[in-house]
């Protein structure tokens, strides 16, 4: 079965931490890549730029207009995931509890499966 394991960032939660606890989470991210590479359960990541070079693209009546910024005027963005396949739901969860942000107050990942891929 194919799981995103999504992280959340926020801002606020992020540059409250020490120097040290996000340099120990950056550098954690690398670890749990190699524990899922080696069970050969990583199918792909993403870490996404800063929502500030985001922009969002509408149509209306055939026209496209782009305006900057996230979509949701809110302080949490989307700022990467891990798509991973493996046994069950149960088995996803316990990776997403190894990614390094899940032991970060304020912060979570969201364990999603996949319906399709193309």
């Amino acid at each position: 079965m194919k799981f995103m394991l999504i992280m959340h960032s926020d801002p606020a939660v992020w540059d409250a931490l020490t120097e040290e606890k996000r340099n120990e989470v950056m550098s954690g991210h690398g670890a749990f890549m190699e524990t899922i590479k080696e069970s050969g359960e990583m199918l792909g990541t993403v870490a996404l730029a800063d929502r500030s070079e985001s922009v969002v693209v509408s149509v209306r009546e055939g026209v496209a207009a782009v305006t900057d910024g996230p979509y949701l005027k809110t302080e949490e963005f989307l700022g990467g995931y891990y798509l991973v396949d493996c046994k069950d739901k149960d088995r996803a969860v316990e990776l997403a509890a190894l990614i390094p942000d899940a032991g970060v107050e304020g912060l979570g990942i969201e364990v999603r499966r996949v319906l399709f891929q193309g």
